[in-house]
């Protein structure tokens, strides 16, 4: 991360930190306390038939999805629908939302996240990933992580046979 000035911030993307693994590496571009708090961002990119988390919401914040190539499959609140390359989509706070790829396309996304810190949250999903930590952590810190998960009846069914 290089910063240009105190008031402008400026992050290689060659530089940022990697977590994941093919099929799914996430770039943390830049966390709350960076930006001033105004924001998260990362740039993901899934393979085909990749799921992204279950389906949750945010209390504090929106969360904010740019497709730059492929396709997503996109759970908000209880409408299920395929952003592609180009498409933007703002999930709004208490809003349901899951997301993962069609079975015939991966997806390159930039997700911005207002008001957040999430890289910790990203490097714990990542331990969970590698065997490092319990899945029970995450559970453990949804209110630390404003990562709440719920049920969602219109995911299940829209899943299919995956």
């Amino acid at each position: 991360m290089s910063s240009i000035s105190e008031s402008v911030l400026f992050v290689r993307g060659a530089q940022a930190e990697v977590v994941g693994r093919a099929p799914s590496v996430t770039r943390l571009l830049t966390d709350g306390g960076a930006t001033g708090e105004t924001m998260s961002a990362i740039h993901t990119t899934m393979g085909s038939g990749v799921d992204g988390p279950p389906p949750h919401y945010h209390s504090g914040s929106a969360e904010i999805f740019f497709i730059i190539g492929g396709g997503l499959q996109v759970l908000a609140g209880e409408r299920i629908f395929t952003a592609v390359a180009g498409d933007f989509l703002v999930v709004p706070p208490l809003t349901p939302h899951a997301f993962r790829t069609p079975d015939d396309t991966g997806a390159d996304l930039l997700i911005i996240k207002p008001t957040a810190e999430r890289f910790e949250y990203f490097r714990l999903v990542d331990r969970v990933v590698k065997g490092q930590a319990s899945p029970a952590e995450i559970l453990d810190n949804q209110d630390r992580f404003d990562n709440h998960f719920v049920e969602s009846k219109a995911w299940h069914e829209g899943r299919g046979n995956r």
